[in-house]
């Protein structure tokens, strides 16, 4: 009961600080002083799904990660401090050359007045619109914290053998309901992972996942070695932005046992089936919550700065 009481009052904090942040951000904030922002964001994110569709996934999954560590503030952009080689996000956060394109190229016509932190934020929305998701007007007037913190990002990012419970609390301390944090898990629709943080679960997990899935994966994730292979987390439409996540959950076919856990007779069984059966209420709901995550925290007014090369503070 302690628990409950303590995951809810870390969500009722949160969604105060949400709040107040959604009233510092505003879809117009460069209307004026870099009108052509979005559609540059857009030129360069196109391009570059273009080349490799993996990309749009990737973006998104920098955004993610940037924002459950100190907020939405271009943290994870940061070379210096630690945060690029987290347990969480070594070696598997791809899309920064991306991000330094887009910042290139907003500079020369904006120079000092767009943040890393809203590039990242629009460059998610538009690598998962390209790839068949869902698009939505990102909030703006977010700027860039001058740290990175490798200790918040071992300690904040879900792992991918967290139980129910404990993402529910993960998503809570961020602000997020359990709704978010269903909605959201369906970005892996386009998401891969590597063996190592699936090897476990497929020789390890075998009363709650599907035989001829986990004898599938382990052709190419053996027992040891071969770490870095990478593979699906939906293995029928994998570049495509749709409902097959949640139908991999009920079929026991869910990569990650934290993909699992939302389909494992707990509390958010109701809400995969209906993802599962309606794809607009997926999207919608999916929306919502990046917005809402979007929100988490941001630097606003004058703290912190607007970085002019998204890899390093400004000397």
């Amino acid at each position: 009961m302690a628990d409950r009481k303590l995951m809810h009052c870390l969500l009722a904090v949160s969604l105060v600080s949400s709040l107040v942040a959604h009233a510092q951000l505003s879809t117009t904030f460069y209307s004026t002083s870099c009108p052509n922002l979005e559609t540059t964001v857009w030129e360069v994110v196109k391009e570059a799904v273009a080349k490799d569709r993996r990309m749009g996934a990737s973006l998104l999954r920098l955004f993610f990660h940037d924002c459950f560590v100190q907020g939405c503030d271009g943290s994870i952009l940061l070379d210096a401090g630690g945060e690029k080689s987290a347990g969480p996000n070594a070696n598997s956060l791809h899309g920064f050359d991306v991000i330094d394109t887009i910042k290139a190229s907003v500079e020369a016509a904006c120079p000092g007045v767009v943040s890393c932190a809203d590039i990242l934020a629009l460059a998610a929305r538009d690598g998962t619109f390209l790839l068949r998701g869902p698009t939505w007007k990102v909030p703006l007037g977010r700027r860039d914290s001058t740290t990175a913190n490798q200790s918040l990002a071992n300690a904040n990012l879900p792992s991918s053998g967290a139980s129910l419970a404990t993402l529910v609390s993960t998503f809570a301390s961020q602000g997020l309901s359990p709704t978010d944090m269903t909605a959201l898990s369906g970005a892996h629709t386009i998401g891969q992972a590597r063996c190592s943080t699936f090897r476990d679960r497929i020789y390890n997990d075998a009363a709650n996942m599907d035989t001829s899935f986990a004898a599938q994966q382990r052709k190419a994730c053996p027992q040891s070695g071969n770490d870095g292979h990478l593979a699906p987390m939906d293995v029928q439409t994998p570049r495509e932005f749709d409902t097959a996540y949640y139908d991999n959950l009920m079929a026991r076919r869910g990569l990650l046992h934290s993909d699992q856990e939302l389909f494992n007779g707990g509390s958010q069984d109701a809400l995969v089936r209906q993802y599962s059966a309606s794809p607009a209420l997926f999207r919608a709901d999916f929306v919502k919550a990046m917005v809402r995550m979007g929100n988490i925290n941001p630097l606003t007014g004058t703290a912190g700065q607007i970085r002019k090369n998204c890899r390093l503070v400004n000397s």
